[in-house]
């Protein structure tokens, strides 16, 4: 029985969080929490000491550090310690407290006692292994857009999100009013988080409807005429590039979409595409170095 866990932590710019969570799920580690600390983003994971060996970890170091020097932003600092078996998959919890976001949100751990009052709608989260805490820019972003798209007042909307990771879009979506949410993502570990966190949400499986794949397997989860009324998809930017043909051919002529995962030098060639393909920008929001698009359909 393996009895020790690399713990490994990463302290770079928050700008670089998705591409940290990217690398270090390729590399194999349980779990990813971040935090902020004197403004750096600190990332937390765990891995077997079977699975990795000392200049193993030295090669992770030195891509993570090339990854972020390619972008033009400071080598981040990492180091690894090893340390005895315990309860490694949920010791990173501690590293992540409820967070307000937009005006209507609060996002809150799983494993905390959720408050009996609240004038925000308490989407309860456990990300597991896949992408969705809230703290990122491009979730923030996407949940306020959200809130200005997604309301009681259209109750038939049905919506898609592409690459849903834990599914904290989705599940955002269905609380703000949407009849039904279709979310996919090619990750079955990230399927697995947002099923889990649906339940979490006491949300029927037939109103959150979540499954592995793409954008062409969004018909496969349901009736094959469905034609939606809105898009989310916050994964990256070339990955959104190659699917917007693809998600043009799934909507209504007065659809919207909400994009992000975009980084500001990135959002030319993607209003480029879009224009090409039939949308329009309606908004391009900011935070940080990152952008969101809210757009909608022009013919």
């Amino acid at each position: 029985m393996v009895n020790s866990w690399w713990h490994i932590q990463v302290l770079a710019d928050p700008i670089l969080e998705d591409l940290i969570f990217w690398r270090l799920d390729n590399f194999g580690c349980q779990g990813v929490a971040g935090e902020v600390k004197a403004s750096q983003y600190l990332a937390h994971t765990y891995l077997s000491q079977d699975k990795a060996h000392t200049l193993d970890l030295a090669a992770l170091a030195l891509l993570l550090r090339q990854d972020a020097i390619t972008l033009g932003y400071p080598a981040p600092q990492i180091q690894w310690s090893l340390i005895q078996e315990e309860d490694w998959s949920s010791t990173w919890k501690v590293h992540w407290q409820p967070q307000p976001i937009g005006d209507r949100f609060l996002v809150y751990p799983a494993w905390l006692e959720p408050p009996e009052a609240s004038d925000r709608i308490i989407l309860r989260l456990d990300p597991g292994l896949a992408f969705g805490t809230g703290y990122h820019p491009t979730t923030q972003l996407c949940l306020e857009a959200l809130e200005m798209r997604v309301s009681d007042d259209s109750p038939d909307l049905m919506v898609a999100d592409i690459g849903c990771g834990s599914g904290i879009l989705s599940i955002g979506a269905v609380q703000l009013g949407a009849k039904q949410v279709y979310g996919v993502d090619v990750d079955p570990l990230a399927v697995k988080a947002a099923r889990s966190n649906r339940d979490l949400n006491q949300i029927d499986k037939h109103q959150l409807v979540v499954g592995l794949g793409s954008v062409e397997a969004l018909t496969a989860l349901g009736d094959k005429s469905i034609y939606f009324d809105g898009i989310i998809c916050n994964i990256l930017a070339e990955v959104i590039l190659d699917l917007i043909p693809g998600m043009t051919a799934i909507v209504k002529p007065n659809s919207w979409g909400i994009l992000s995962g975009i980084l500001l030098e990135q959002a030319k060639p993607i209003a480029d595409t879009l224009e090409q393909n039939g949308w329009t920008v309606a908004t391009l929001w900011r935070r940080k170095d990152w952008c969101c698009f809210n757009i909608r359909r022009s013919q």
